[in-house]
């Protein structure tokens, strides 16, 4: 599944997680880092205007659906994948991490958080060391020399897995930027993921996520900031959805 924008190809290349779990552990094995991002409807409205953005996912190595509507725009195009969520992924991917003896960092959220998620890591996922913790300021810019301080920062604490829990687009810019500075170390761009671990944040019910409503259920907990959002989202889904049925045309 593919979506252009100004030029930019943005491919989800992954079609599942034991796909996606059989690449990382190849990368780990070969000593290669990586970028991982999962895109979303929201990831599309940004990269219809975000240039630095749209720079940013095209630099990823792996890309999966986190979001039902990609799911759906991926079966109109003949090119079905299915449901990756990178908020589900932190569990899983730490205990790759543990079995193929891989240190972990943390960037993103809050301090208590970053300390919270680590303690869940350590003890759902037996193995694992998470050897870094870091929650940038307010304002954190991927493109500052402050960044390139934290790269080296990861770099040298021999991390060479690093979860950014950050949000889109930051998190996404700060992965890209580190393929570049510090390309044995692979970045997973997991939005809440660490604040659902410490428990900051709630994940909607299992049964609500099984129906595929659980962007209702997070539109009701923050109306305000989300309806807005949700709206924008909806206003794409037709070009999207012509977009795909274009694809058909490749196969």
């Amino acid at each position: 599944m593919n979506f252009t924008y100004d030029g930019h190809t943005i491919r989800v290349n992954i079609p599942d997680q034991a796909a996606l779990m059989a690449a990382l552990t190849r990368r780990f094995r070969e000593g290669r880092g990586f970028a991982l991002a999962t895109i979303n409807l929201d990831h599309l409205v940004k990269l219809r205007s975000d240039a630095a953005f749209r720079d940013a996912y095209a630099a990823q190595d792996l890309v999966v659906a986190d979001g039902n509507p990609i799911v759906w725009l991926s079966r109109l195009a003949h090119r079905p994948v299915t449901l990756v969520p990178g908020s589900d992924l932190v569990l899983p991917l730490s205990r790759l991490a543990a079995a193929e003896d891989i240190p972990i960092a943390l960037i993103g959220t809050t301090e208590a958080a970053l300390d919270a998620a680590a303690r869940h890591i350590e003890e759902q996922a037996p193995g694992a060391s998470v050897v870094l913790k870091i929650a940038p300021p307010m304002g954190f810019d991927p493109d500052s020399d402050a960044a390139v301080a934290m790269l080296r920062q990861i770099e040298a604490s021999t991390a060479r897995l690093c979860f950014i829990a950050m949000g889109a687009p930051r998190q996404e810019r700060l992965a890209a930027r580190g393929r570049l500075e510090v390309p044995s170390v692979g970045f997973a761009s997991v939005g809440a993921g660490l604040d659902f671990l410490a428990g900051n944040q709630q994940r909607a019910p299992v049964w609500v996520r099984r129906i595929a409503m659980e962007w209702v259920w997070r539109m009701l907990s923050a109306p305000q900031r989300l309806v807005p959002r949700y709206a924008r989202c909806a206003a794409i889904l037709p070009a999207e959805a012509v977009n795909a049925i274009r694809q058909r045309r490749d196969e």
